[in-house]
């Protein structure tokens, strides 16, 4: 592995982030759940419960990736339950601290992102999009729940209008949206584990831009680092990167998790894990590019 220089010398894990990110020759970001739950946008306690106290009486639910997942008796209540999500998860969430500030630190070094969220959290921040692949979809989109067609489709006043004009947990009948091509109901653009999901053109290039970036930086001094992935979806971000670290003699693989995951014995030499609170190390160690800048 080749000079780290930081790696020795620095055990602050804020001062080692910046330090790393400094010393890149090109950065792959990988964003999961993690990284929005650290700048407040969880899907349990109070935020939960103060946006979903009739379902959670209702169903018991304990959060709201278990609530995303439930298959509702009716396409009212279930555009009741996600047009309120939507709104919250997306519509009107605000940009969070440290997406902002990582993007800062990122601006003139060669990076790209891949995530597994669906949040609007990158657009919040102002990050340049191209820069970004959205891999599980986005809430606010919708597709054909028959797949009849890879074409997905946006309208916020309609789910504005479900989440304002429901009852009892269910919207009026009228607002259930219906595919243009085949009639089938309409649902939200996330990927499914029995059937994927709508892949559309922005995606097929947003997928082909990621990719090339991988190409023109699979050698030097890439970091990938890798930020409150877990082990939901582990063959989207996690695995992908441990193989990149590996056929990279100079690159390094910096998972940034207060959980512990198991790394593979032959990336472990390459690996620097940061198991401080996200949020603050991001957020120190903007401070501390910017001070040494």
């Amino acid at each position: 592995m080749n000079n780290w220089k930081t790696l020795e010398t620095e055990n602050d894990e804020s001062r080692l982030l910046a330090g790393l990110i400094d010393e890149a020759d090109a950065v792959v970001v990988g964003i999961g759940a993690g990284m929005s739950a650290a700048n407040g946008f969880t899907y349990i306690g109070e935020r939960f419960r103060k946006n979903f106290p009739d379902f959670i009486e209702k169903y018991n639910w304990f959060d709201m990736l278990q609530a995303s997942l439930f298959e509702f008796p009716s396409r009212q209540e279930y555009w009741a339950f996600q047009s309120r999500f939507v709104e919250l998860n997306y519509l009107d969430q605000p940009a969070g601290e440290g997406y902002i500030a990582l993007r800062k630190m990122l601006e003139g070094k060669k990076y790209h992102v891949i995530t597994t969220n669906a949040d609007n959290a990158f657009y919040a921040a102002d990050y340049d999009m191209d820069k970004v692949f959205y891999y599980q979809g986005e809430y606010i989109l919708w597709q054909c729940s028959k797949f009849c067609h890879q074409k997905t489709y946006r309208h916020d006043d309609q789910i504005r209008e479900m989440a304002k004009a429901q009852e009892d947990m269910e919207i009026p009948y009228e607002l259930i949206p219906y595919c243009p091509k085949c009639d089938a109901p309409m649902e939200v653009n996330k990927r499914n584990a029995d059937k994927g999901m709508v892949e559309d053109d922005d995606f097929e290039r947003d997928r082909e831009k990621y990719n090339a970036f991988l190409e023109e930086n699979s050698t030097g001094k890439v970091l990938y680092l890798e930020i409150g992935v877990g082990y939901t979806t582990p063959q989207f971000i996690k695995h992908p990167f441990w193989r990149m670290t590996r056929s990279n003699e100079d690159a390094l693989y910096v998972p940034m998790n207060q959980k512990s995951y198991r790394t593979p014995k032959a990336v472990r030499p390459k690996t620097v894990a940061l198991a401080g609170d996200i949020q603050k190390n991001i957020l120190n160690a903007y401070k501390q590019l910017t001070y040494e800048g």
